[in-house]
Parts: C-alpha cells; structure tokens; sequence
C-alpha cells in the first residue's frame, strides 16, 4: 500500500521493545489503525511530539507485508491540554477513549471519530462541567451502538408522563412506571435535551444540577 496520510486520535500507546511504541488511534477516513512509531521513546525523536494522547494529529503511515503500518511522520494539530489540569476532566477523557476503542473493535463508522474528536473539544472547554459532557457523550454512543435509551414510550408503549416516576428494564432497553422509581419527568426531559443538544448549548440550561448524577449512573449502565 502506498503511504497515506490523515488527522487521527490516539486512543492506545505500548511500549514496544528499546525505543518503539505501538499505537492504536482513530481516524476519520481509515477507521482504527495500528502503526508502529519507531524510536519514538528515544529523547531526539521526531515523531514523539505529535503522538500525544488528547490530541489530534496529523499522521503519515506505510505498510508492507504485515498488519501493522509504520508511522512515517507526525505532526500535532491541535492538544487538549487543559483537560490535564483537573482531576475529574482527565478521568472522563480516559474513560471516554476507553469507551472508543472499545466501540470500534467491531464497527467502523465515521461517526465515531467525530464523537470522539467533539467530545473532547467540550472536555478542553473548562466552562462545560465535565458530568455534561459525559452523559452528552454517552447518549450519542448508545445511539451509534444501536442500544439508545427510549425515551417516548415505556416498555409497554404508553406515552412517558412528566407526573411519574420511571425505572430502567436493562433486559428490555425500555423504562417502566414505578413509585420508587429514582427518574422523575424532569430527567426525561433532560435526557432528551441533552441528546439533541450540544454540550456549549447545553451549559446553558439552568437548574440541571440536581439532575445529573442520576442521569450518569442510568448511561453508564447502558454503556457498560
């Protein structure tokens, strides 16, 4: 294969042998691809500086017989590097990668960069509270996988009221009515306010505070 070039996002680095790395990253037009850097870890290299996890880059790979391309140039486009200053931001944007790679070892669509790549966008932006940017993230990614939260109709098909309390039937995908339930009208209503906005539009809205937590621990789930 010739050599091909392309914007990509780290999502996996191993130390391989003296000085080598191998990388796994995500592009938007070759899918999730595999490339040795070589000599990367060696204090001179030149590719060491745009191979940078949260970070889109510009990378060059060739291939040869094998699986595995080389990375033949690299060079940092943009770095997200104000997520590394806060604790909880860093922990979503590894969480988020992890929850990428994964995603993608079996589906190859576009769409999944761009969630990844505007995901941690959001992530760099510290005026968006990162649990937004989670739940945000993880209502696209459920969507994408096939496995979205319905949130119309219960699992018997009535129309969700905003005056009951709902739970989540993780073996029917579906929530259903219940007294005890901990997911009120309003968490629906921002359930569906966050999946059809984006994070910036999103931080915006009032009053989601006391909502948050429950609504992440519902995603998780699904996502896990």
């Amino acid at each position: 294969m010739q050599p091909r070039n392309t914007e990509a996002i780290i999502l996996r680095r191993t130390n391989y042998g003296e000085a080598d790395r191998i990388l796994n990253f995500l592009t938007p037009n070759l899918g999730k691809v595999s490339a040795i850097a070589k000599g990367v870890r060696r204090p001179k290299s030149k590719l060491a500086g745009g191979l940078e996890l949260f970070a889109v880059s510009d990378i060059t790979v060739a291939w040869g017989r094998g699986e595995l391309g080389i990375i033949t140039s690299a060079r940092m486009q943009q770095f997200f590097g104000d997520i590394l200053h806060d604790y909880d931001r860093m922990q979503v944007g590894y969480a988020i990668i992890k929850d990428i790679n994964k995603a993608t070892e079996t589906i190859d669509e576009p769409e999944f960069y761009a969630l990844l790549k505007r995901s941690l966008e959001c992530l760099n932006n510290i005026t968006i509270d990162s649990r937004i940017i989670e739940l945000w993230f993880r209502l696209q990614l459920t969507g994408l996988l096939g496995h979205g939260i319905n949130l119309t109709t219960d699992r018997t098909g009535q129309k969700l009221q905003q005056d009951q309390q709902y739970s989540y039937d993780y073996n029917e995908h579906a929530l259903y009515s219940n007294p005890h339930g901990r997911l009120s009208g309003e968490h629906i209503k921002f359930l569906r306010l966050t999946r059809a906005k984006d994070p910036e539009v999103l931080r915006q809205v009032k009053g989601v505070e006391p909502l948050l937590d429950e609504c992440i621990g519902l995603v998780r789930a699904i996502v896990t």
